[in-house]
């Protein structure tokens, strides 16, 4: 389809068309899925360390120590984003920083890192929930979905 309508064109649109496909940067796709496969394993390898010193030297279970490495992380992140390493690790790996719970921690900060000279109200608070608070939003509102309907089927049964 492609091709019927490349055809189409007049012949300058088909040379440039042409010219704009070999200039065209490659992007190396494998590589940056490998890329984005080690650092966000990393993270989450980090995070399973975390649960074990939790779990090891606070005496806490699996189950109670998932709140604390959460905390635990969004610390580390806001800490690795102020100092502007964060930022680095995104640039090299991608998508690989933005899934964890870290990825989230990051952009929050960094939005109010960068509204602070608006103040600590409107300016870091502000801006920092008009990213926030969707997301809270809809993870709030999609539990309780999930609980409504785990409600439902269990008085069924």
């Amino acid at each position: 389809m492609a091709d019927q309508k490349k055809k189409q064109l007049p012949p300058e649109a088909q040379q440039y068309q042409t010219l704009q496909k070999n200039r065209e940067i490659k992007r190396p796709v494998f590589k940056n899925c490998i890329k984005a496969f080690l650092v966000g394993g990393l993270i989450c390898l980090i995070g399973q360390l975390i649960t074990t010193f939790y779990i090891y030297y606070f005496e806490f279970t699996e189950q109670t120590a998932g709140n604390p490495t959460v905390a635990t992380l969004i610390i580390i992140t806001m800490f690795l984003t102020g100092l502007g390493i964060y930022d680095h690790l995104g640039q090299f790996a991608g998508a690989g920083t933005a899934v964890p719970v870290t990825g989230f921690a990051n952009a929050v900060i960094s939005s109010a890192i960068e509204h602070r000279t608006e103040g600590y109200i409107l300016g870091v608070g502000g801006n920092m929930f008009k990213l926030a608070g969707p997301v809270i939003v809809y993870g709030v509102f999609s539990a309780f979905v999930i609980a409504l309907i785990k409600t439902i089927i269990l008085k069924l049964i």
